[in-house]
């Protein structure tokens, strides 16, 4: 399931009230978008970005999800990692890991789309592809990295001897899929990511096509491609033909918000849905 903060608000009871139904439902975990800072002028594509739109911070509420939540594991679609610094966010997320007792687990990077927010916390954004590619590294071998202490050296960061701890619970670190609409993005998650989550505006061609970089990117870098996952936008009038055909595509998680703007009528929405699908049961294809 998808919250979209600048969508719903950042009313923490309707939040909280939310993630708990999507919960009841059989959901499998929730996502929550970022942006560090918009100004005027903004844009994305066609879209106007209003610079008071609430993009509250998605680490944040998803602690605070958390706590009040039992089971719906906690993602981001997308955490802007190149405006981020490796070693700061490598506790942040760990720390969250261990207090949700291992529940951050769908974590989706993304590159930022902004120039003006790239300049706003001093990133080049022309480099910010690269800066990702080493923080993305900079994180498992932080996660990964003992009492010896861990060293990097790289273009953008630099250290030697550090240890971070607490360690997200699962071995091996958390899972890092790259969000992304670009043949750069696609071979990214193909060499560094354990997933591909590509964007909405993309002909059913290109989709193929960057699932394939995907796939030949992690097998050129001798990895599996085969244990990468593949994560899609959907919306909550699939039909089961639709979701065959997701299926028949290789995609192995889809990921859905309501089109109601109230919450009753969200709340109807997700369990009409959980129920078309099974989604309580755990038999549903949808997370």
């Amino acid at each position: 399931m998808s919250y979209s903060t600048p969508a719903y608000g950042t009313d923490p009871d309707r939040l909280l009230g939310y993630a708990r139904h999507a919960e009841e439902c059989g959901f499998e975990g929730l996502y929550l978008p970022e942006h560090v800072a918009l100004y005027p002028g903004a844009r994305i594509g066609s879209f106007d970005l209003p610079p008071s739109l609430p993009y509250a911070d998605p680490l944040a509420c998803l602690a605070f999800v958390a706590a009040g939540t039992s089971r719906i594991l906690l993602g981001t679609a997308v955490l802007l990692l190149p405006y981020h610094h490796p070693v700061t966010l490598a506790k942040q997320l760990a720390t969250l890991d261990v207090l949700s007792r291992g529940r951050m687990r769908l974590l989706t990077i993304g590159l930022g789309a902004l120039p003006g927010e790239a300049r706003a916390v001093g990133v080049d954004f022309a480099a910010r592809g690269r800066r990702a590619d080493e923080a993305i590294q900079v994180l498992r071998l932080l996660w990964a990295g003992g009492e010896e202490g861990a060293g990097f050296e790289g273009e953008f960061f630099s250290f030697d001897g550090v240890c971070s701890f607490p360690k997200p619970l699962a071995a091996g670190g958390l899972p890092v899929h790259v969000g992304g609409s670009s043949r750069a993005a696609a071979r990214r998650a193909g060499r560094y990511g354990d997933g591909y989550f590509p964007g909405g505006a993309l002909t059913p061609g290109e989709r193929a096509a960057q699932w394939e970089a995907v796939r030949s990117t992690a097998r050129a870098a001798g990895r599996d491609p085969d244990a990468l996952e593949y994560t899609r936008w959907g919306s909550t009038a699939l039909s089961h033909e639709r979701v065959a055909d997701f299926a028949a595509q290789g995609v192995t998680r889809i990921v859905v918000a309501p089109g109601g703007a109230e919450p009753a009528e969200q709340h109807d929405e997700l369990a009409a849905f959980a129920e078309r699908f099974a989604v309580r049961d755990g038999v549903g294809t949808v997370g």
